[in-house]
C-alpha cells in the first residue's frame, strides 16, 4: 500500500490497456516546483509501491539539482524481451492523455529508450510529452550518456574528498547498460581501473583491469558479456560483484541491491549510487557507521539524466547539456559530502534536508498550507491492476 504524507503523492494512475493487455502505473508525487518529471521503466515484476518510491526519489532529485520540476515516475508491467516496447509505451500514453504533458512528462529509464519515448509522445499528440527522444525529433537522447557522465563526475568528486587518486582507483560496477557502460567509459578515460562489471548473466572480473572499449563492443554485438573470455578474466554470479575489494563501488541496476543479506560483505571504500534506491537508508547508515564507507546518494549522483531532460525541454544542444550536467553534479556532490563530514552527518540526511526545504518553500509560495490534495487515484481501462 502506498503511504501518503506531507509531500504526496498527489496522484496515482493505474492503467490497463484493453487493446494490448498492457498494465502500467504513473505516480505524480509532488509538483510544487513544477511539472512532474520522471522516467518510465519496464519490468515484469514492477509494482505501484516501487514506482511510488521512485517518484519520491525524483522529487528530491529534481529539487537537489535545483530544477523547476516536480517528481514523478512511470512503470510498465511487462517483460521487455517478450513485448513490443514501443506498443507498450503507446498503451501507457493512451491512459495518460489529459495528464501528459500538463502534469507529467515521461522519459527513458530501465528497458526504455529514445524509440519508446518517441512512440509515447506521438501517441499523446505532442513532442512535449516526453524527453530523451531521438535527436531528429528535437531530443537529447539518454543514449548520449548524460546519466553515466554525471555519475562519473560525482564519483570523481567523492574519490577526491575520500583522498583516493582517480588515476589507478579500482572500480566495480553493477549493471552494464546505458548508465553503467558510460560511467565505465568516462572513469577509465580519467585513469580509473574497472576491475568488475555485472549484468543479468553474471559478473566479469579481472584484477588487472577490464578493457572497457572491448566490453562495450561485446555488449552492443551480443547484448551480453557472458561469452567474453581472455587473459585472467573470470566469471562469477552477479551477486558476487558486491564482494569485490575495490576503491569505488557503483550499484547501477535494481532497487535494494545492497541489503541486510549482503551489506556485511561490502569491501568498497566509496559507493556512488547510479541506480535509484539501490540501498535502503538503514543499510546506508550501517555501511557508513560500521564500515566507514563514504556514500553518494542516488538522487545526487544520477541526476544527469533529468538535468538533460530539462535542457531538452528548453531546446538546448548536447554540448550545453554536458557542461551543465558536469557543473551541477560536481557542485551538489561536493556540497553534500563536505557538509556531511563537517557536521558528522550521513550524506543522505544532508541532501534530504536541502531538498525538503526547497520543496517546502515552493509549497508555501503556492499557498499549499498542507500538501496538495489527498492523493487522487485514477483508473483507466477495464479494471484496476
Amino acid at each position: 500500500m502506498v503511504a501518503f504524507g506531507e509531500f504526496g503523492p498527489e496522484e496515482i494512475v493505474q492503467i490497463y490497456d484493453l487493446k494490448t493487455g498492457i498494465r502500467g502505473f504513473v505516480v505524480i508525487d509532488n509538483t510544487a516546483l513544477g511539472i512532474g518529471k520522471g522516467g518510465v521503466r519496464m519490468l515484469p515484476d514492477i509494482t505501484v509501491n516501487e514506482v511510488a518510491r521512485l517518484a519520491r526519489a525524483m522529487t528530491w532529485k529534481n529539487a537537489m539539482a535545483d530544477l523547476p520540476l516536480g517528481g514523478a515516475k512511470g512503470g510498465v508491467k511487462a517483460d521487455p524481451w517478450k513485448v513490443d516496447k514501443q506498443e507498450a509505451l503507446r498503451a501507457l500514453a493512451r491512459g495518460m492523455k489529459g495528464l501528459s504533458p500538463a502534469r507529467y512528462v515521461a522519459g527513458p529509464d530501465m528497458n526504455t529508450g529514445e524509440k519508446e519515448m518517441l512512440a509515447y509522445a506521438k501517441e499523446i499528440g505532442t513532442m512535449k510529452a516526453a524527453t530523451g527522444k531521438p535527436r531528429r525529433a528535437g531530443g537529447l537522447p539518454h543514449e548520449l550518456g548524460s546519466t553515466g557522465f554525471g555519475v562519473a563526475h560525482s564519483a570523481a568528486v567523492a574519490l577526491r574528498i575520500a583522498g583516493i587518486p582517480i588515476n589507478g582507483a579500482t572500480v566495480a560496477i553493477e549493471g552494464f547498460g546505458n548508465v553503467g557502460s558510460f560511467t565505465a567509459r568516462f572513469l577509465s578515460k580519467w585513469g580509473a581501473k574497472v576491475i568488475a562489471v555485472s549484468e543479468r548473466a553474471g559478473t566479469l572480473y579481472d584484477e588487472r583491469g577490464l578493457v572497457v572499449s572491448k566490453l562495450i563492443k561485446e555488449k552492443v554485438k551480443r547484448r551480453t558479456l557472458v561469452r567474453l573470455q581472455g587473459g585472467k578474466c573470470k566469471h562469477f554470479s552477479k551477486e558476487k560483484l558486491f564482494e569485490t575489494k575495490c576503491d569505488l563501488l557503483i550499484p547501477g541496476a535494481r532497487p535494494n541491491a545492497i541489503n541486510k543479506k549482503n551489506w556485511r560483505k561490502i569491501r568498497a571504500k566509496v559507493i556512488v549510487e547510479a541506480a535509484n534506491i539501490p540501498i535502503a537508508e538503514t543499510i546506508e547508515k550501517k555501511l557508513t557507521d560500521k564500515k566507514g564507507v563514504m556514500i553518494v546518494p542516488d538522487f545526487i549522483a544520477n541526476a544527469g539524466g533529468v538535468i538533460s531532460s530539462y535542457l531538452e525541454m528548453r531546446g538546448r544542444k548536447p554540448e550545453h547539456m554536458f557542461r551543465v550536467v558536469e557543473q551541477k553534479i560536481r557542485k551538489s556532490t561536493r556540497i553534500v559530502l563536505e557538509k556531511a563530514l563537517e557536521h558528522d552527518r550521513h550524506p543522505r540526511d544532508v541532501a534530504l534536508a536541502i531538498a525538503k526545504q526547497r520543496v517546502r518553500d515552493a509549497m508555501h509560495k503556492r499557498g499549499w498550507k498542507v500538501r496538495k490534495g489527498l492523493g487522487n487515484h485514477r483508473e483507466y481501462g477495464a479494471k484496476a491492476i
